[in-house]
């Protein structure tokens, strides 16, 4: 590393993380710019850590670099946060040259370049909020869970041709549940549909009779119990699960209600959803245009030579965007907010759906980062008078006719 850079961190630790181990190297720099490095190897576990922690802190040195390198880094994070400062890097910004690779010389060049400040950090929210992501991404895995025991369902009723899918809106609601539980419980007779089904589906009793006129094979009907059964099970874990997301996020209790003013928010889980991948604290991104583009909204950079290559969208907020799109499709048929839904429908019509539905997504990530920033409420006033629609002059109106082909009297 060139010695005319500025160094930034004269005290500085650099950490190569391993599934098992760890190799520490502290850089320690002089006033006449002569770097000293001290090395030692630890083990991941949790008294090892904490040896790390006593190392680091014998040599006065607080701050830390190492590489995100699967999840190995969370316990390594957890037990140096709080006495350090830590960079967090994506292994593509501090990896060593190739050729001369060693976990020894990994870890030196990463305190090498960190003490010059070359490293770009990772957001890494607080505690709290980690804790509460942890839970609402394991809460997505059970809904995918649940999503594809339903088909299976339904697979075991197309197979027996018992086409109640085709009646009722929900094969897995009360009067379509009770209707095959009778077939499953009684096969050899006919299920009485007046008897089981809602008052509001009586006029579908012949329909229904149509749709049950099939059979359940004895697998069938035992596979189709398992699934039934499995999907209990998830519906119950997915219940206990959401009690303990609603206890933990009491904590931002006054930072969702104010995330609730912004359009397509108003659900209290789907804004606990948002705060759990974005934070509360909106001064980690000095400008709204970086929180977009950590959230993977905005357009990347890819010009060389004067050529502008794709402009695609980056692949970050891979659990956030899902998020955004659910909510902006909801607005988009909703006429709640006529400032969203026309805009909407404006960038759809020149742009296609898709970049309309990242361009609404991306404005409203705009107005929740103001939001949370500036401790106020959303302000629709404030939005319409900043889509205001422009005003011709006659002159100008004139002009515009004229470049159509139009001839003006």
């Amino acid at each position: 590393m060139s010695s005319s850079l500025k160094i930034v961190y004269p005290i500085c630790c650099g950490i190569d993380v391993h599934k098992t181990f760890v190799v520490a190297v502290i850089a320690l720099t002089n006033e006449n710019k002569v770097t000293q490095y001290y090395r030692r190897r630890f083990s991941t576990y949790t008294h090892q850590l904490i040896e790390l922690k006593k190392w680091l802190e014998y040599y006065s040195c607080f701050e830390v670099c190492m590489e995100s390198t699967g999840k190995y880094w969370i316990p390594i994070y957890n037990i140096l946060e709080d006495e350090c400062n830590i960079c967090l890097a994506h292994p593509k910004y501090v990896k060593a040259i190739r050729g001369k690779k060693t976990d020894k010389k990994d870890a030196q060049w990463i305190a090498d370049i960190f003490k010059h400040d070359l490293v770009a950090g990772s957001f890494i929210p607080p505690l709290k909020i980690r804790q509460l992501r942890d839970l609402f991404r394991y809460r997505m895995k059970l809904t995918g869970f649940q999503t594809g025991e339903k088909n299976r369902y339904q697979n075991c009723l197309t197979w027996s041709n018992i086409q109640i899918a085709s009646v009722a809106s929900d094969v897995f609601g009360k009067s379509a549940q009770k209707i095959i539980q009778s077939i499953l419980d009684n096969p050899d007779e006919k299920p009485k549909i007046e008897e089981l089904v809602h008052k509001s589906m009586l006029k579908k009793v012949d329909e229904l009779e149509l749709a049950t006129d099939g059979h359940f094979t004895k697998e069938q009907a035992d596979k189709i119990r398992v699934i039934k059964a499995h999907f209990d099970a998830l519906t119950l874990c997915k219940d206990n699960l959401d009690q303990l997301i609603v206890e933990l996020g009491q904590e931002f209790e006054s930072q969702r209600k104010l995330v609730q003013t912004v359009p397509g928010f108003q659900n209290p889980m789907t804004t606990l959803r948002l705060l759990s991948e974005i934070g509360v604290d909106m001064t980690q991104f000095p400008t709204v245009g970086q929180f977009c583009s950590w959230c993977g909204v905005v357009p990347a950079n890819n010009e060389s030579a004067g050529k502008k290559f794709s402009t695609r969208i980056s692949k970050g907020g891979k659990y956030l965007k899902p998020l955004l799109i659910e909510v902006v499709l909801g607005l988009a048929k909703s006429e709640k907010h006529p400032e969203i839904r026309n805009k909407y429908l404006q960038i759809k019509k020149r742009r296609g759906s898709k970049k309309a539905r990242m361009a609404i997504a991306h404005r409203l990530l705009v107005a929740i980062y103001f939001v949370l920033r500036d401790n106020r409420e959303y302000d629709a006033s404030l939005y319409q008078a900043a889509t205001k629609p422009k005003e011709m002059t006659l002159e100008q109106a004139i002009n515009f006719a004229q470049s159509h082909g139009f001839s003006v009297a």
